[in-house]
């Protein structure tokens, strides 16, 4: 009988260098679908932010502003369980600063120009405020393991300035904005005519927040 020969029994090597089918999502851990859920959240509340904007529905605005919470919640259980089965990476690091900052960067200023932040030193400080989100994320990729090895606890004792979740809070000065019906030019604080631009002074507080987010003096303990 005649043997078969080797290229007909045995496998195509480069057949099994191929990646399977959805390869990436096998590798996922528990965790990074919970981040996927923050980033979902994130992208939600833009497009509920866009949809009020064209049909002035209040319930659009507050379905974009309860999604910042729901993002939140997701941002917590995704650390809780990387921790819990001791399963962190870089691929999760990296996934969980892109998550944030569609949801805790992107997805608030784009409520606050939907909310009627829509003049040229308003936009100039919502562009600030996700810049600066940007900024604080990627520092914090940067130091992260060389601040967990400087640690005896083997992990980051402190936040470099505010994490950028804070921003959560700007969502609920918006929310309840909407609730005392305070949109538009009805918005707190009015409006003022600076130079070229229109500028709401609400504006401001996205300027403060992004700018507590890349502060390197303020150091927030990590629990």
């Amino acid at each position: 009988m005649q043997n078969p020969s080797p290229s007909s029994s045995s496998p195509d090597p480069r057949k099994r260098l191929l990646p399977r089918h959805f390869s990436m999502l096998r590798d996922f851990q528990l965790a990074d679908f919970f981040t996927l859920g923050n980033a979902a959240c994130g992208v939600g509340a833009v497009l509920f932010a866009m949809l009020y904007m064209q049909s002035q529905l209040p319930f659009d605005f507050y379905a974009a502003a309860a999604l910042a919470p729901a993002a939140f919640i997701f941002d917590v259980f995704d650390g809780k369980i990387a921790r819990a089965r001791h399963q962190h990476s870089a691929l999760g690091r990296e996934l969980d600063s892109l998550a944030d900052i569609v949801s805790f960067g992107v997805a608030p200023a784009a409520l606050g120009f939907a909310a009627g932040l829509q003049g040229g030193w308003d936009a100039a400080a919502l562009i600030y405020f996700v810049c600066c989100g940007v900024s604080r994320l990627a520092r914090f990729n940067v130091t992260a393991e060389t601040l967990s090895a400087d640690s005896d606890s083997g992990k980051v004792p402190y936040f470099e300035g505010t994490p950028i979740p804070t921003s959560v809070v700007l969502t609920a000065l918006l929310a309840l904005a909407a609730w005392q019906q305070r949109l538009g030019v009805d918005l707190w604080g009015g409006v003022f005519l600076l130079g070229p631009w229109l500028a709401h002074p609400l504006a401001l507080l996205y300027v403060l927040s992004g700018s507590l987010m890349i502060s390197k003096t303020l150091r927030i303990p990590k629990f």
